[in-house]
């Protein structure tokens, strides 16, 4: 990965110290100006060695410049400014270096060279299978997806899991709610009562009605208890298949489906339960097994086996963050969690340091969501308007397509998101994904167009005639695409790549305002061409991030 951007950094604190060695342990750093008019690299290591090299920090800024040697770098001057800052400006030859490294590395431009060894497994949507995915479900999954794709580049060997809770509580919920759907639509509506709680979404009433054409009254006469598991080995894996199905068309594909009930079945929640009991951090009260959780941190216990002995939620979940860990040898895991759950992080966070468990020097973290609220002609919407009924995702991207989807969804994980509807499908400069959609568009409309004219993109460009703000503002844009994609894995904060491409597409669209290419001099002209041609690539590659298309027409 060729950051250019993070290497001269590295140059200019080693320049720095080898101009003044008395700096050598200096916790100085290099950070990039606001205002270019303060050089391309400013570092503070003047001030940062103040009081051990007991000197002025302007004085040691000076000493710094007498002893600087620039030649054979990227840098052509420096600068004292201020109290003591060390002001570096770039040369030609970092720009060529730039554009050389796009080039040379295409569709890899801006992924790490190597992996660093780690396994990462990065856990997102992992929806009940009792329904539809639903709007946070979308938001969730694009998050996760990107992250994970974030994570790839960024040289950790990624895995995606979809979690199905298909076993509990909500299953059960699920089989009595089939089962009276298929009694009313046999016996009438007044027959049977529909239990408390029950999902009254019409993909129920679909699912039974199924059952009827298929078989009739064949489960009319088995136990109640009997049917109910019928109608859940009948129902849940078609809806988790529907979950894929929509996953897919939204550009999200899984390296596993983990099951729920393998836990169960392998006796793995059992195993992991008598494991903290044997290390004395349970006990019992009013009939239920409890987790002193309080020991590890926690702001209170957890009920792991209810008094009808089944196990709870969080129990099933120790045991599956085991697995992960212990079983399957991931170094580092990420769940992707809505809001709703955000105290539920903190507390679980604490059960994981157990001991016992085996997790130490394993990473586990979240990325928490907040929620979504969709708006149309300035009003919240909760319902789709071709079926009247709460909005899926699949009804969202009926709508307005997976693009805008994904690149709306994938705003900022820590903020509310407000999804604009009509902004979603408007094609101006107001609607973010087209925006920056129509800056590749456009360049590979500008490239067709020079081509009939016998201009095509140069093998290597002379970057000494690329003097122009706006094509330096290009240029540095480009250049720190890696390292935003390093700090958007570091942060769990995929929106990064969001606000990269907009900013990209828009010093594009300032370049391509202000800097001619058709008609002028043939060096100016493929030199600008180079510039273009690599902001198309670069486009490409951080859309390829979000899952969202480069389209070479619009």
């Amino acid at each position: 990965m060729a950051d250019l951007i993070e290497q001269a950094k590295n140059n200019v604190d080693a320049l720095i110290k080898a101009a003044v060695p008395a700096l050598a342990d200096s916790a100085g750093s290099v950070s990039i100006p606001k205002n270019n008019q303060n050089g391309d690299f400013a570092a503070n290591h003047a001030m940062a060695g103040a009081k051990a090299l007991h000197a002025a920090p302007r004085r040691i800024a000076e000493d710094i410049l007498a002893g600087l040697d620039l030649a054979g770098t990227w840098f052509t001057a420096a600068e004292a400014a201020g109290p003591g800052f060390l002001n570096f400006r770039l040369g030609d030859g970092w720009y060529r270096d730039v554009l050389a490294a796009v080039f040379a590395e295409g569709d890899d431009y801006g992924r790490a060279d190597t992996r660093n060894g780690k396994r990462v497994m990065v856990e997102f949507v992992s929806a009940n299978p009792t329904g539809p995915m639903t709007i946070g479900n979308a938001r969730g999954g694009v998050l996760g997806d990107t992250m994970a794709a974030v994570l790839d580049w960024s040289g950790w060997d990624v895995w995606r899991e979809f979690y199905v809770n298909n076993a509990g509580h909500q299953v059960e919920l699920f089989g009595r709610s089939v089962e009276a759907r298929y009694l009313q639509l046999l016996l009438g509506e007044d027959a049977v009562e529909f239990p408390d709680n029950g999902y009254h979404g019409d993909d129920i009433r679909a699912l039974a009605q199924e059952l009827v054409d298929a078989d009739g009254d064949k489960y009319l006469s088995m136990p109640s208890a009997d049917r109910q598991k019928a109608f859940i080995a009948y129902g849940i894996p078609r809806n988790i298949e529907r979950m894929r199905v929509d996953l897919e068309r939204y550009r999200i594909t899984f390296d596993r489906w983990f099951l729920e009930t393998e836990l169960h079945d392998s006796g793995y929640v059992a195993q992991t339960v008598d494991l903290l009991d044997k290390a004395g951090h349970l006990y019992e009260k009013d009939g239920q097994l409890w987790l002193r959780n309080t020991d590890f941190g926690a702001d209170k216990d957890e009920c792991m086996r209810r008094a009808d002995g089944t196990w709870t939620y969080y129990a099933v979940d120790i045991a599956y963050h085991r697995n992960k860990f212990v079983e399957r040898g991931f170094d580092r895991v990420i769940d992707v969690w809505g809001a709703d759950h955000h105290g539920h992080a903190i507390r679980f966070g604490a059960t994981m340091t157990c001991p016992e468990l085996g997790l130490e020097g394993r990473a586990l973290e979240f990325l928490i969501m907040q929620m979504v609220r969709l708006t149309r002609g300035g009003e919240t919407i909760k319902v789709s308007k071709r079926t009247g009924k709460a909005l899926t995702l699949a009804d969202l991207m009926d709508e307005i397509g997976p693009d805008p989807c994904r690149f709306f969804f994938n705003a900022k994980p820590d903020s509310h998101l407000e999804f604009d509807l009509d902004l979603a499908v408007r094609q101006d400069s107001e609607n973010p994904v087209y925006y920056v959609q129509y800056a590749h568009a456009r360049i590979c409309s500008l490239l067709r167009t020079l081509a009939e004219d016998g201009l095509t993109v140069p093998a290597k460009a002379d970057a000494s005639l690329l003097t122009a703000e706006q094509e330096r503002d290009l240029i540095k844009a480009i250049a720190s695409f890696p390292g935003e994609i390093r700090m958007a894995a570091e942060d769990l904060d995929p929106s990064r790549i969001n606000r990269y491409a907009t900013e990209l597409a828009s010093r594009f669209h300032k370049f391509y305002n202000a800097c001619r290419i058709r008609g002028e001099e043939k060096t100016v002209a493929e030199a600008r061409l180079a510039l273009a041609g690599a902001t198309q690539i670069v486009l490409r590659n951080a859309l390829r991030l979000l899952g969202v298309t480069a389209p070479e027409s619009m």
